[in-house]
């Protein structure tokens, strides 16, 4: 009902993005290693969070930075993906076996990004 208090729950599915991280993590299993490390995160969102406070006095400045802190990432974590995949076809190449824990850590760094790039 309305107005009555809702019980603790601590699975904060009613949270906002809670049903996407749920979606990212693959229902129950751990997250997956981050895309980015966390001082370039931390680094990215003070840029967004920069051009967004800007936007009040000049919008379109602060679109077109958007647009540029957007295309810088997406750059950014194609060269990370391409560092990762050339040390694994490196290790490929010389004859070394890649372990199946390389392998999976590789294939959840791909699924949520790929989950990210389909989230609504």
């Amino acid at each position: 009902m309305v107005g009555e208090p809702r019980a603790f729950d601590d699975d904060d599915d009613d949270e906002p993005g809670a049903e996407a991280e749920r979606v990212e993590r693959g229902g129950e299993e751990p997250r997956a290693q981050r895309l980015f490390a966390d001082d370039e995160t931390v680094d990215l969102r003070r840029s967004w969070d920069e051009i967004q406070v800007a936007f009040v006095d000049e919008p379109r400045r602060s679109v077109e930075q958007a647009d540029h802190l957007v295309a810088a990432t997406m750059k950014r974590l194609a060269e990370i993906f391409a560092q990762e995949r050339q040390g694994l076809e490196s290790q490929w190449d010389r004859g070394d076996d890649v372990s199946t824990e390389d392998l999976r850590v590789a294939l959840q760094r791909y699924r949520a990004f790929f989950t990210r790039l389909l989230a609504v």
